[in-house]
């Protein structure tokens, strides 16, 4: 017996009330997550504070939170949406508001790793924003407190705490200290 599993797409996501939880779209799948731990959230808005006011003061584009949407593919759709993301000023003025999903992957995605993640599962978030075409992938890892920076599939880095994060090359010249995530 075949088995016919309906594929949804980013406006009936978009549509979906949440009741309590967080949803995104791989390849028409829906994928249900729980809301944020403390120590993610934590650690997430530490990390959206820092960039978030350095790209306003210095006109650099837009952070957008947790619950923001971004269109990676489409037929079938998927929509992600990473703990933090940015997106670069002249990208924003180009295609304007939009009132659904962002239409693409943001320049960078940020990731803080929970505790019902999979290594599986962070590699393929990773992936996806990089083969969509993100500039820089950020994934934190609070349980070893290490930080991972991939420019491509190829360059990855590993920062410990006592490392300096240099986002510089997408949000021109923004820095913080690994250790100031995680103290």
């Amino acid at each position: 017996m075949a088995v016919t599993v309906q594929l949804l797409t980013a406006e009936d996501l978009l549509q979906m009330p949440g009741a309590g939880f967080r949803y995104e779209l791989v390849r028409g799948e829906l994928r249900k997550m729980s809301p944020a731990g403390q120590r993610h959230g934590r650690i997430a808005a530490r990390f959206t504070w820092r960039l978030a006011q350095y790209v306003e003061t210095h006109h650099l584009g837009a952070v957008y939170s947790a619950e923001t949407g971004f269109l990676l593919s489409s037929d079938p759709d998927t929509v992600r949406a990473p703990g933090v993301a940015f997106v670069i000023r002249e990208r924003i003025e180009e295609t304007g508001d939009v009132e659904g999903y962002w239409p693409g992957p943001p320049d960078l995605a940020v990731e803080v790793i929970t505790p019902g993640d999979t290594d599986a599962g962070v590699e393929e978030k990773t992936t996806q924003w990089l083969e969509a075409g993100a500039r820089m992938v950020i994934v934190i890892n609070p349980r070893n407190r290490t930080v991972a920076v991939s420019r491509s599939l190829s360059d990855i880095s590993i920062l410990e705490e006592d490392a300096i994060l240099d986002a510089g090359d997408v949000a021109s010249g923004w820095k913080m200290a690994v250790k100031e995530l995680f103290d």
